[in-house]
């Protein structure tokens, strides 16, 4: 069973982007082959970060379905590696409006055939795409960080999705994304968004050199020596890996 999980937060700036890649590299040392789709659609730096030249992008594949002359997936994706492919966000943020909101899904369904996992980048807004996107994957990874506007706003999304009924999402909570803000402890914070954090990436997981790596195009999780140095979210990570695959096994699919 394939899978495809949305990685959004309630808030800008909280490493979602880094967060997917680094999620990717994981799922490359699993041998698993990942589609990233870079759905920040007025903003997207996948290609940028892993420092790789492109010459489609989502805009154009939900242009050629619209005007029915879509052509295979792979006239769409630029090759990171041998297991990492990506779809860019369109270089003109003019061009959003002509993207209509259920290429998403269809993209989605295309990339199930030929891909283990595909990892969605977004940006924080709920817009109508946003809203399709989140309908139409398996699973959604909150970003939360240790910030008062960021907690307050993932528990007002959160109270949308149990009115909704809508259960399959996980929380994801990213002290490396500022060690400096240590407002609230995990008690506080399970008690603010009336809800459970899933998974934690500790402060040790910041990386101040971490534009050096997007320079250089290069995921930190793919470097040989991350297991031992980040060895605790390096575990976090594979666990969450993990998790999600298995889920499938579990329910037979």
């Amino acid at each position: 069973m394939k899978k495809s999980i949305a990685i959004f937060s309630t808030k800008g700036g909280v490493g979602k982007t880094v967060f997917t890649l680094n999620l990717a590299g994981i799922y490359e040392t699993l041998g698993k082959k990942v589609l990233i789709i870079d759905y920040d659609l007025t903003n997207g730096g996948i290609a940028l970060s892993l420092n790789k030249e492109f010459n489609k992008t989502i805009h154009d594949y939900a242009y050629d379905i619209f005007a029915n002359q879509k052509k295979s997936l792979k006239e769409y994706t630029t090759k990171y590696d041998e297991y990492i492919d990506f779809i860019a966000s369109p270089k003109d943020p003019r061009l959003v409006s002509q993207i209509d909101n259920y290429a998403i899904i269809s993209l989605i369904n295309e990339a199930s055939h030929n891909y283990d996992v595909i990892l969605i980048d977004t940006n924080h807004v709920l817009t109508a795409s946003n809203l399709v996107l989140l309908d139409g994957v398996d699973e959604i990874l909150f970003l939360a960080t240790n910030d008062p506007i960021d907690l307050k706003n993932l528990k007002n999304l959160l109270v949308i999705f149990k009115n909704n009924q809508k259960t399959n999402y996980k929380i994801l909570l990213n002290d490396s994304y500022n060690p400096y803000k240590n407002y609230f402890s995990l008690y506080d914070i399970k008690n603010i968004i009336k809800a459970n954090i899933d998974y934690t990436l500790t402060n040790n997981f910041f990386v101040k050199n971490i534009d050096q790596y997007i320079m250089n195009g290069e995921i930190l999780t793919l470097q040989k020596d991350a297991p031992k140095v980040f060895d605790k979210d390096y575990a976090n990570l594979l666990k969450l890996a993990v998790d999600y695959m298995e889920k499938d096994d579990n329910n037979g699919k």
